[in-house]
């Protein structure tokens, strides 16, 4: 069972000092639901019409939605410099840029393709880190010491590229070892750094529902996004949103605590027109703000 506001504001493992800026700044401020604050997120592979960079930002702009998290595959590399083009050309965000990488990221072409762009083009996205390599047996033979130290290093690498370039990195939960949001936390108290964080996804943890209730209160003093989706305990992986019979108590309790960060809407559906899904999920999600009476959010719906 989620915990009630009050229940919530007192959960321990959260600084006092925390807990009473979130009680002095609940009463106020805006929702985090708000369309002008959501990301759209896995649409780029996701979507049977492989839109390329323009289709892409006129399809945000048609449905309302003002910033994108922009994940890719190898195909879209050569058209990076295309997409940050046509963002900026129908005033859409790039809100975030997923940054997949390994043990290693100093050896990784990857990495640097994507730090020279960001330089290059003078953008400021958030980096949303998948850590490959921490999934392994051999990692996971490791004490879990030299674990924490190991993933630590690759993240620290990032993170001071990414501080020279005004940048965030955000650890994204995405299964295993790295995926576990004890895990997240034990790296970014371990670094100390302003500019790292997490980011959470909701398609990203099923096997968290039982006890989201006790992890968001830990998580919160380090969330830098939460990308939302519908949720059942049994799947499938990826639902629209209002389509499952957990997000709503998760909304709730996300709402309560006063985030004020991004919110990522998904795609994710490779079967359907990337506009279709993200449309469901607006849907499902207006829905949703109308259960949880949600009148700042609702507003900018209609």
């Amino acid at each position: 069972m989620l915990p009630t506001r009050r229940a919530f504001l007192a959960t321990t493992g959260v600084p006092p000092w925390l807990l009473r800026l979130v009680r002095a700044q609940l009463t106020g401020r805006p929702s985090p639901f708000r369309k002008e604050n959501l990301v759209a997120w896995c649409i780029v592979p996701f979507d049977a019409r492989k839109r390329g960079p323009d289709e892409r930002a006129q399809m945000l702009q048609r449905l309302g939605l003002k910033r994108l998290a922009y994940d890719f595959r190898a195909e879209h590399i050569p058209t990076f410099d295309r997409e940050i083009d046509a963002l900026e050309r129908y005033g859409i965000e790039l809100t975030a840029f997923w940054l997949p990488t390994d043990l290693e990221p100093e050896r990784n072409t990857l990495v640097h393709i994507i730090f020279d762009l960001i330089e290059r083009r003078g953008v400021r996205p958030q980096l949303w880190v998948t850590l490959s390599g921490t999934e392994t047996r051999e990692f996971l033979a490791l004490p879990e010491w030299e674990r924490l130290d190991r993933a630590a290093r690759a993240i620290f690498y990032l993170a001071q590229r990414a501080r020279r370039l005004g940048c965030k990195v955000g650890l994204y939960n995405h299964g295993g070892w790295f995926g576990e949001p004890e895990n997240q936390i034990a790296i970014v108290r371990r670094l100390r750094l302003d500019n790292i964080g997490i980011v959470y996804n909701f398609h990203h943890g099923h096997e968290h529902l039982d006890r989201f209730g006790e992890l968001y209160p830990r998580m919160l003093p380090y969330l830098i996004a939460i990308n939302l989706n519908g949720m059942r305990k049994q799947g499938p992986q990826i639902l629209p949103l209002g389509s499952g019979d957990h997000e709503l108590e998760m909304l709730r309790l996300i709402l309560q605590s006063g985030y004020q960060g991004p919110v990522g809407i998904l795609g994710h559906r490779p079967e359907l027109d990337a506009e279709e899904s993200l449309r469901q999920n607006l849907e499902g999600l207006r829905r949703l703000l109308e259960c949880l009476g949600d009148q700042d959010a609702l507003a900018t719906y209609r």
